[in-house]
């Protein structure tokens, strides 16, 4: 017999017992289905974050810093280490230091970080944010190529300022379809169109040093407390000029979700001496000096060849690609041990397949008698056994990946169904790669054929002679 004779043996034997074949392959669906459907959930999660960095431009930004600041020794309380790092002598991050990391050919954009923590006053609403400083460059790049309504700054020196969506929520406001502004009497939010908001003015209020207070009574702020603490408010006027869509829930953008203001504006307004961790940590307060900087690199590939370069000029550098790595390796070990649960079903579903290979042997003796009598070899018989199995894994894993995609679409649904209430975006946990439905359905048939390796032997072995007698 040809290998194609085998074949459609080995159908027609599993066609002969279609109950026990249907509940054979049940478990073998069941067990496919659980371990694609967790799986998946893993991959789903990877590909999130990962295609939030790629859509963010994270694998190609850099954070460079004069000091290294250790954030786990922050949380621990280690004053002493902290300190040591802060007394190691490092470089001036100064315009000089931004004009030689320009030099550097693979780097695309370098500019300052500036973040001023505000107070925002818009249409009698008012709320506390981060406002950052951001080049006209930028406009090229992700999140600012792509603007939700309006534009990007038109220079770096304009009194123009650009809002991140989730802003406007906490002032209240959301951006509607209609050609009037109106209050929404169930949600108190003030409803208004984008051509109203794009450029319309709102106030910047920032805290800045009041000696003349001080000079004046000079026991005033101990005696009476915050209400004579030497501060004031400094308050800009500055024209909207465009909406930023918020980050993405997976991988946030490293821009925050505050305001967006031209850098050469952001220099020119009054603050304290510090406007963010590092400057506080760094005690570096001079004028002229920043306490980090934005690194764009051209390409991916160039991510090690730039930070080394970096860190050749003494600077400490900080890549995203780096965490991205450790993420990987922890949903390396989420997806084994999520692929473990679904293992132990497909053993289950393999216990099954060589009790019905037992069965099988049991009642088909004579018959296997009949055809070792008539020439049949012993690697015949172990075929058709093993042909047997296969096709009970094959059916089994197109029909388990089946199964594993409509519980992931369910449960997707369901999920989706909560989040929309509460106006978060919809997101899809699952991700079936081809790698994944290959991997399915090649791990089941060999878990198939080593289920029916011992009943194909023990096939292959019985005596021609007890079989014809057997009844």
């Amino acid at each position: 017999m040809d290998f194609l004779d085998l074949t459609q043996m080995g159908f027609a034997n599993l066609w002969r017992t279609k109950l026990r074949t249907i509940l054979t392959v049940l478990g073998v669906i069941i067990g496919i289905g659980a371990l694609t459907s967790m799986v998946s959930f893993g991959t789903g999660m990877q590909k999130n974050i990962t295609d939030a960095f790629k859509k963010n431009d994270l694998f190609t930004s850099l954070n460079v810093t004069a000091k290294k600041i250790d954030l786990q020794r922050i949380a621990e309380g280690d004053v002493e280490g902290i300190q040591q790092e802060l007394s190691k002598k490092s470089v001036e991050l100064n315009d000089s230091v931004i004009t030689e990391i320009k030099k550097i050919p693979e780097i695309e954009l370098v500019f300052p970080e500036i973040i001023i923590p505000v107070k925002i006053q818009y249409r009698g609403k008012e709320t506390t944010t981060s406002l950052r400083a951001i080049p006209v460059e930028m406009k090229e790049f992700p999140p600012f190529n792509k603007m939700k309504y309006g534009a990007f700054f038109s220079s770096n020196s304009s009194r123009e300022v650009a809002l991140r969506n989730s802003l406007l929520k906490n002032l209240q406001i959301s951006v509607t379809t209609g050609d009037s502004i109106r209050t929404d009497t169930a949600t108190h939010f003030l409803q208004m169109p984008a051509d109203s908001l794009i450029n319309d003015t709102m106030k910047i209020i920032t805290k800045v040093v009041d000696l003349s207070g001080i000079l004046r009574n000079p026991f005033g702020m101990m005696m009476g407390g915050m209400k004579h603490m030497p501060f004031k408010d400094s308050v800009i006027s500055m024209k909207i000029c465009g909406i930023v869509e918020d980050p993405e829930d997976f991988g946030q953008d490293r821009f925050g979700r505050g305001i967006f203001i031209p850098v050469n504006t952001a220099k020119k307004i009054p603050q304290l001496g510090f406007n963010n961790v590092w400057e506080l940590l760094g005690d570096n307060q001079n004028k002229g000096q920043y306490n980090s900087l934005y690194v764009r690199v051209k390409d991916i590939k160039n991510m090690t060849s730039v930070t080394n370069r970096l860190k050749d000029m003494g600077l400490n550098v900080f890549a995203f690609s780096e965490q991205l790595k450790s993420i990987k390796r922890a949903f390396l070990i989420m997806d084994s041990l999520l692929g473990a649960v679904g293992i132990i079903a497909l053993v289950v579903a393999a216990l099954g397949i060589i009790n019905t290979m037992l069965m099988s042997i049991l009642e088909r003796t004579r018959e296997i008698g009949i055809m070792k009598s008539i020439g049949g070899s012993e690697g015949e018989i172990k075929t058709i056994f093993f042909t047997e199995a296969s096709v009970i894994g094959f059916i089994g894993a197109i029909f388990g990946i089946g199964l594993g995609w409509v519980v992931t679409r369910i449960a997707n649904i369901i999920m989706n169904a909560k989040l929309v209430p509460q106006d978060l975006p919809k997101v899809d946990l699952f991700y079936f790669p081809w790698w994944l439905i290959a991997g399915a359905i090649a791990f089941s048939i060999v878990i198939s054929l080593a289920a029916g390796l011992y009943p194909a032997i023990r096939a292959a072995r019985i005596d021609p002679v007890r079989a014809l007698r057997h009844d």
